[in-house]
């Protein structure tokens, strides 16, 4: 990517991302950590489009997001770039079932039963699909948008913090689910977190600092994940 994103201008100017350059194949399990401040959830906006460097590239698929329209970068990210909050951002006066499918209804497109089928069935969340979210626990309303970020089978899935504020158990389903979505689906999902346990889960670990990426630790375990912390001090 080569990507700098500056935020304001002259003195009070913040370099947010320093240069990195990072790449994530197609059915891999990336996680990204690092210090607050460091840069993870800028790097996070702009790999996904929801926000553009201040110079450098990114390209989903080939497709190189500098020089899409607004409207052409909405329809890239509503087809090919799924995600998951640590808010769950689903429609209170929805259903699970319509919930999960508002990608497609906001395309126009209807789901086809057999995925739709697969993937409720997969997230266990088959028989909730007519309850609205204020009737679903944590877990399952965390799975209904893990639904719908994969209800189009996008290129990429982004997670952001998205175990904070789940229970050990529910956060460990959660993660569960993500691993699923790579080993299963052969879908690319980054990972946002600063949660060791949670990393463990990926193929890889990228640690930012100063927005820059300052280590990459492959095959990673909490342990490993949290001796690579204590170095780069966090």
């Amino acid at each position: 990517m080569g990507g700098v994103k500056v935020y304001g201008s002259g003195e009070t100017a913040v370099r947010a991302l320093d240069g990195v350059t990072v790449a994530f194949d197609r059915g891999e399990f990336a996680a990204i950590m690092g210090p607050s401040g460091s840069g993870k959830s800028t790097l996070l906006h702009c790999l996904a489009g929801l926000d553009r460097l201040t110079s450098g590239q990114v390209t989903v698929g080939g497709v190189d997001l500098n020089g899409l329209s607004d409207k052409a970068m909405t329809l890239l990210r509503r087809e090919r770039i799924g995600f998951v909050f640590q808010t769950f951002n689903l429609v209170p006066t929805l259903t699970a079932r319509d919930n999960i499918v508002l990608p497609l209804t906001l395309a126009g497109r209807k789901p086809e039963s057999g995925w739709f089928d697969t993937l409720t069935s997969t997230l266990r969340i088959a028989d909730r699909l007519t309850h609205r979210p204020s009737e679903l626990s944590g877990g399952q309303q965390q799975r209904v948008a893990m639904g719908r970020a994969l209800i189009t089978r996008p290129d990429l899935v982004f997670a952001d913090e998205p175990t904070g504020n789940l229970d050990s158990r529910a956060a460990t389903e959660m993660l569960e689910q993500m691993r699923a979505a790579v080993d299963e689906f052969a879908q690319t999902v980054v990972l946002v977190t600063h949660d060791p346990r949670a990393a463990s889960y990926a193929d890889r670990v990228l640690f930012l600092a100063d927005g820059r990426i300052v280590k990459e630790l492959a095959s990673p375990t909490t342990n490993t994940v949290l001796d690579a912390l204590r170095t780069l001090g966090e």
